[in-house]
């Protein structure tokens, strides 16, 4: 099987459900007790924050180059973030990266390229919202994407890095951010909304939505499941 390397504590919550994700869809493939083989590199989520408020993006680069490096050091065929965010430089890693990427912005885009999406919610972190890295590649499929009003991305910004990131899912919170779903979708017509913050399927759990959601997290685990399992495929379709 591929070893995939993990950067995770972007955040803490999400890497953990990756893991747990990933070892349980593993598992399942292999209809046996089994455990995959991978490498998690813990970084600190607030200091990719910090390089993004101050738009310090070399700095970005450094730190999650040097996770990513320590990552193939350890025997990683492939790695991928276990957040959004640090995606704002997933070009300049990937160039960097002495091993192959799976960026989640794809893997979501190709799912609303196939269902015939043409206009979509984003959802996530300030930055994931303003900045263009996670509309660009939906821009050049047709897709627009749309985002929340300024208010409403300073609640989940606050929401976010106050709540979610500690694991703390309060009940007013899911509320207001099902309002903003729902508003989307009625307002702005839009196909689904992309929880585009690893960490807001815990707020969306049970928030009713009239339009489908892209979670992001799983889709990217979907992705990165499949590749792990690519070279054990392999081998047996050789052997066969």
């Amino acid at each position: 099987m591929n070893k995939l390397g993990l950067i995770g504590g972007i955040g803490p919550e999400s890497t953990v459900l990756y893991y747990k994700e990933i070892v349980s869809a593993v598992q399942q493939a292999e209809g046996r007790p089994f455990f995959p083989n991978l490498t998690i590199e813990s970084l600190n989520v607030f200091k990719i924050l910090s390089y993004c408020s101050t738009k310090d993006y070399y700095g970005l680069i450094d730190y999650v180059g040097k996770g990513i490096a320590n990552l193939a050091g350890a025997g990683a065929d492939f790695a991928a973030l276990t957040g959004n965010t640090p995606h704002l430089v997933f070009d300049e890693l990937q160039r960097r990266s002495p091993i192959p990427l799976v960026s989640s912005v794809e893997v979501t885009c190709q799912a609303a390229v196939a269902a015939g999406m043409k206009q979509v919610a984003l959802l996530g972190m300030i930055f994931t919202m303003e900045e263009d890295f996670f509309k660009a590649p939906f821009r050049r499929h047709g897709i627009r994407v749309v985002i929340p009003t300024a208010e409403e991305r300073g609640f989940m910004k606050e929401a976010i890095e106050k709540e979610l990131e500690f694991g703390i899912v309060r009940e007013e919170t899911q509320a207001k951010l099902g309002d903003i779903a729902r508003r989307l979708a009625r307002q702005e017509g839009t196909e689904a909304v992309i929880l585009g913050c690893t960490e807001l399927p815990l707020a969306f759990k049970d928030v009713s939505s009239p339009v489908p959601y892209l979670d992001t997290m799983r889709l990217h685990i979907a992705e990165l499941v499949r590749q792990i399992l690519a070279a054990e495929s392999l081998k047996k379709t050789v052997e066969e």
